[in-house]
């Protein structure tokens, strides 16, 4: 999933089985390839010291023969580009087989080497994870390839997660090389892609090192001199908050020691994406810099367990007064991508506010790094869990994803996928207590919907925290939400849910409910048509439509049963003419054959 390469890949057999690649001196020395490969073998030593490398640097050989007279846009030899894509997965600790589906991620795509090799060469799991992340052919789907590829991955993510993984630091990658794509409106294009498809990807995974990364690199592509006026403000101003918050910290810091808590505190500034976005007005720059509140974020990094964080935000809020409403506890509630701490802020002498968050080290590297820090600890403590760690049936978002994107056209699934990816926003909760987590403006249907597509289909109100309200009101935040629904005989959704859903999973729902209604009245306005037309040629639909003659018309005429036949005769498509017309050379012809 790299960018397009250039030149023509060198075509050749694969360079045998893993037995014959047992001698490294006597192999893998003999031509110097492999030395490229010592960065990515030394990174995965680092968080698998005991790891066999031999699988990876074949799979680097591999790699670099197929790849093997293709050039990037910068003009370094193509095979760079895989290999980077791995470095960046093998430095935040992802496991072995991940590390060689990276390297080989772009040969099935750009290259004459097939899947089918890949699977023999390097196994099952390897040849699903590149197949997972291999774009379907432009030239046979056209303009719907885009949209089926992403459908394809989330099929694929479904069954292991690396897929999507590997696909974010893919893109990690070509937006660091994206300067020398020579089209400005394609690197635009690769931004905005970035920002509104792979970004909420990050998040929905919790790997917030990638989201911030990509973020800022879209930010630069898409709002070049925006970007420049915040680098320059952050940067030059990056003293003066270091100044004023260093002896904050130091507060802080015995503050923790007079509770007992054995615990880091630790400051990062926002990255500038996240700054731009929060202060549009007036917009950040070197004349109006951001305030010391605004750009630093402090993390307390507590060594002990998830009491310890309470009582470390016990002394925070001891030291600092709190701002009311701004405490929230993604410990006990964690959010949807597996992300826990406590966030809170409070107001400095002065009147500036400070957001602050408390976590252990291990919520902090989930925090960073998501999915990859769990199948990270799953492959250290035995590779093969792995695959295991990499298939989360628990994830809400994966399953409402799974849920509508079988029903989606091609046409509406890149945008129906581009709402549902947007940041969760607002948490709910049914009767029960199950946690909704929905889109920031999301309602009552979707909150329905969400539940599964009969509740939504026969829902005819809402109470939430336990008072009645419209099913197109918007949800706020930490509401109850119950759903009141009719029977079978209910009058289902209407276009004017259509309008106010706000998640894919209940718009292509509602959606295909309506075309299915639609159709269903389309077809018995057709049939009394045709049945009107009988009638005054002195037949019977009825009894046409008992001895198997309509069903007979119908095929003959191309469509495959009575609902598309009588559909056409609403829309105009076939006249009651046509079809009375072709009724009568049926029946005369059943009276040849009958005459003989």
């Amino acid at each position: 999933m790299g960018e397009e390469p250039i030149g023509e890949p060198r075509h050749g057999h694969l360079l045998g089985r893993l037995s014959r690649l047992t001698d490294p001196a006597g192999f893998f020395r003999s031509d110097g390839e492999d030395r490229a490969a010592d960065p990515l073998v030394a990174a995965h030593k680092a968080h698998f010291p005991k790891a066999d490398v031999r699988l990876l640097r074949y799979a680097y050989t591999v790699a670099e023969r197929y790849h093997r007279g293709q050039t990037r846009k910068s003009g370094a030899p193509y095979v760079t580009h895989p290999l980077a894509v791995a470095l960046i997965l093998a430095d935040l600790g992802m496991d072995t087989t991940t590390l060689v589906a990276a390297l080989l991620h772009d040969t099935v795509e750009d290259t004459d080497l097939t899947l089918g090799q890949v699977h023999a060469e390097f196994g099952e799991e390897v040849a699903v994870l590149v197949d997972g992340v291999t774009k379907l052919d432009g030239s046979k789907w056209g303009d719907r390839a885009e949209a089926e590829t992403f459908r394809k991955i989330i099929l694929a993510a479904a069954g292991d997660l690396r897929v999507l993984v590997i696909k974010l630091a893919d893109r990690v990658h070509n937006l660091r090389t994206l300067r020398f794509h020579p089209k400005p409106e394609k690197r635009r294009r690769i931004a905005r892609a970035s920002l509104e498809l792979l970004v909420p990807f990050a998040e929905r995974l919790g790997i917030y090192v990638f989201k911030r990364e990509m973020e800022d690199v879209a930010f630069a592509c898409l709002h070049p001199e925006e970007y420049e006026r915040t680098h320059a403000a952050v940067v030059g101003s990056a003293a003066d908050r270091a100044a004023r918050l260093d002896p904050l910290l130091e507060q802080l810091r015995k503050a923790l020691t007079a509770a007992h808590l054995k615990a880091r505190v630790v400051s990062r500034d926002r990255h500038l994406y996240s700054l731009h976005q929060d202060r549009r007005t007036p917009p950040i720059g070197p004349a109006d810099p951001p305030r010391m509140g605004e750009a630093a974020r402090v993390t307390v990094l507590v060594d002990g367990d998830a009491a310890d964080c309470y009582v470390a935000l016990g002394a925070i809020h001891g030291l600092w007064r709190p701002l009311p409403g701004r405490m929230k506890d993604f410990i006990a509630l964690p959010k949807y991508n597996m992300y826990q701490s406590l966030h809170t802020a409070v107001v400095l002498p002065g009147g500036e506010a400070l957001e602050l968050a408390v976590r252990t080290p291990r919520m902090h590297r989930i925090a960073e790094s998501g999915i990859i820090s769990q199948i990270q600890d799953a492959a250290q403590a035995s590779g093969t869990h792995a695959r295991q760690a990499a298939h989360r049936a628990d994830l809400q978002w994966l399953r409402n994803l799974l849920a509508w994107q079988a029903h989606a056209p091609s046409a509406e699934f890149l945008d129906s996928l581009r709402v549902d990816l947007r940041s969760a926003g607002i948490v709910t909760f049914t009767q029960a207590g199950d946690v909704v987590p929905l889109p920031a403006g999301a309602t009552a249907i979707d909150f329905a919907y969400a539940l599964d597509a009969d509740t939504g289909h026969r829902a005819v109100g809402a109470l939430t925290n336990g008072r009645l309200s419209s099913m197109t009101a918007p949800l706020e935040d930490g509401q109850v939400v119950e759903i009141l629904t009719a029977g079978d005989g209910g009058s289902g959704p209407s276009e004017a849910w259509l309008e106010s859903a706000r998640t894919g999973h209940a718009r292509v729902h509602i959606a295909q409910w309506l075309a299915d209604r639609h159709a269903e009245t389309a077809g018995l306005a057709g049939r009394r048509l045709v049945a009107d037309a009988l009638a005054a040629r002195g037949e019977n639909l009825l009894d046409l439509e008992g001895d198997g003659t309509m069903l007979q018309l119908g095929a003959e005429m191309g469509h495959p049963n009575l609902e598309t036949l009588y559909t056409a005769v609403a829309a105009g498509a076939v006249t009651v003419d046509e079809l009375t017309g072709h009724l009568t050379a049926v029946q005369q012809r059943e009276e040849d054959d009958t005459g003989r």
